[in-house]
């Protein structure tokens, strides 16, 4: 089974999207659009940029938390198969 690194606000993370001017827009924007489900790859595209420094760095700041969700490599693994 295979994890894929997911990010998580904080409650500083929280307090800043109140205060954009204090963090800048690209941190705001992708302050906005973390939720613990979406990966970097994911962010990246929606944001138009690579964000996975910024990622890093913000999880270093106290901004963001690593979330991770396990993924099974085939959907049908374990699925019953009654005819």
């Amino acid at each position: 089974m295979q994890t894929i690194m997911r990010c998580a606000k904080t409650v500083k993370a929280w307090e800043a999207l109140a205060r954009p001017d204090l963090v800048g827009k690209p941190v705001h924007s992708l302050l906005l659009m973390v939720n613990g489900r979406r990966s970097d790859r994911e962010l990246s595209l929606l944001l138009g940029d690579d964000v996975t420094g910024l990622m890093h760095s913000l999880l270093k700041q106290g901004y963001l938390q690593q979330t991770t969700l396990p993924v099974n490599g085939d959907p049908d693994e374990g699925a019953s198969t009654s005819v």
